[in-house]
């Protein structure tokens, strides 16, 4: 094994912990548990500063145009190859759920992909916009919430605003 791999790999497994920390903390808010959702936070933060380090040492931030181009090209694999995979194996497991997750995902992959071509597009204007995100699918909208979420018909309070 190499250490690139390594580096890939634990990259993975730090975001993943990231996101899985993220999850489980909400979680023990809701039940109640505080201290244990500060705990899970923190640790979720920890495995940020992990993942970023790992990204960084295989060279894979670069410049904002680059960057934007990556976004790009990982969003429309999502949208036109992996969901619709995925998507399709779910349809014939019969397991629903998980092709409604796949197919608001799907349709999230492809606002997110558009949000980034533009603005790889209109880079040197350095407009200053406002993006609401669907706490439900993912669904990012300009400027203001819609009364609706043109991909789940989530209303307009499922919205947040993000800095």
């Amino acid at each position: 094994m190499s250490t690139e791999k390594n580096l890939k790999e634990a990259f993975a497994g730090e975001s993943q912990a990231n996101r899985k920390y993220l999850a489980f903390a909400k979680k023990a808010d809701e039940d109640g548990y505080g201290t244990v959702a500060k705990l899970f936070r923190a640790t979720a933060e920890a495995e940020t500063i992990h993942a970023h380090a790992h990204l960084r040492i295989l060279g894979e931030i670069k410049s904002t145009r680059e960057n934007l181009q990556a976004a790009v090209e990982g969003e429309t694999y999502e949208f036109t190859k992996m969901y619709p995979d995925f998507i399709e194996e779910a349809e014939k497991e019969g397991h629903k759920q998980a092709q409604k997750s796949f197919e608001l995902a799907n349709e999230a992959e492809k606002v997110h992909g558009d949000l980034f071509k533009k603005a790889l597009e209109n880079i040197d204007q350095k407009e200053n916009m406002e993006f609401f995100l669907c706490e439900v699918c993912g669904n990012i909208v300009l400027n203001s919430a819609p009364d609706k979420c043109s991909i789940c018909n989530a209303p307009a309070s499922k919205f947040r605003k993000i800095d």
